[in-house]
């Protein structure tokens, strides 16, 4: 193993720290180099490509072979920070031009990416880490490429919102990503009454700076709720905490320093059934004429009532 690399528990093997080298060949395709990224026959002749590439939150590892390809066949890569993207890169071997979009350029950028487009160059716009566009720069860029018939396509991959919601143990059939928690401690109020009332799984980011104080208001708004509370996701030291906002608060107090970036799932709450009301179901079908069993069979049907249940309630009501 590279001694490059921190040591790791065997059972773990691909956990490592996003600084070290990878020998990424390994897990190359067949050809000694990807050709120029597939284009749509319906593509403009002679347009360049968008690329929106998801690249890892942590672990140099979890890149996909896909963004490889892409990155290293591009003619210019637009970076949330070149200095931080230029570790990837490096590791992988990219030799492209790069150029910062961050928030405060993504406006002023934009045109001057679009004409790169328009002179036919493919384009690949990454962040530090995760999926562009979600909680990162990238979204005026790419509605801007859309709306001048550029061909936008996205290179998935990880994510940091998906990546919690898989080891939260929450329903995540329906969920809200709200991004990072507000500032202020009313803001913070609301936000939570907002979370409860909405009654879905919930999943936002927070600083190690801000988790106590969150995690507080937290408790006196969500009371007993059920948590998750998740920490440097495929790192070294990446951590997952499950509990209350209490519980968890009492763990992270305990100790000397809080590091990492965080991110906190919320327990949607279940919706009750409404209640049934088994005297009116059977009166109703008793007045439409049935009887006995075919009563029963008929409110398991329609109702969701259990047979047995419904053919009681009709000997009784029929005095059987």
């Amino acid at each position: 193993m590279n001694d490059q690399w921190p040591a790791r528990p065997p059972q773990n093997p691909g956990d490592t720290e996003a600084r070290a080298p990878l020998d990424i060949e390994q897990f190359s395709a067949s050809s000694d180099r990807p050709g120029t990224p597939e284009t749509d026959a319906h593509e403009e002749p002679g347009a360049g490509v968008l690329y929106v590439v998801s690249t890892p939150i942590g672990n140099l590892k979890d890149i996909t072979l896909r963004a490889i390809e892409v990155l290293r066949t591009v003619d210019l890569i637009a970076c949330e920070d070149t200095r931080k993207s230029g570790i990837l890169l490096q590791t992988l071997g990219v030799p492209a031009n790069r150029v910062s979009l961050h928030r405060f350029s993504e406006s002023r950028k934009t045109s001057s990416l679009l004409r790169h487009l328009k002179n036919g160059e493919h384009v690949a716009l990454i962040t530090d880490a995760g999926t562009p566009g979600i909680s990162d720069p990238g979204a005026r860029l790419v509605r801007a490429a859309l709306e001048a018939g550029f061909r936008v396509v996205p290179i998935p991959g990880p994510s940091a919102v998906t990546a919690a919601l898989s080891v939260s143990g929450m329903e995540a059939q329906t969920f809200t990503f709200l991004g990072f928690a507000p500032r202020t401690d009313d803001q913070r109020r609301t936000f939570f009454r907002q979370i409860r009332d909405r009654g879905a799984t919930a999943i936002f980011f927070e600083t190690p700076k801000r988790i106590l104080r969150t995690l507080s208001i937290a408790q006196d708004v969500l009371g007993e709720s059920r948590i998750t509370v998740m920490r440097e996701l495929t790192k070294v030291h990446e951590e997952i905490l499950t509990g209350t906002p209490a519980s968890i608060m009492q763990t992270l107090q305990a100790r000397a320093a809080i590091k990492g970036e965080f991110i906190i799932t919320v327990q949607g709450r279940k919706e009750e059934a409404p209640a049934v009301d088994l005297d009116r179901i059977v009166k109703d079908l008793i007045t439409e004429g049935f009887t006995g069993k075919k009563l029963a069979d008929e409110a398991r049907k329609r109702f969701g009532v259990k047979k047995a249940a419904a053919y009681d309630r009709f000997l009784k009501i029929a005095g059987k």
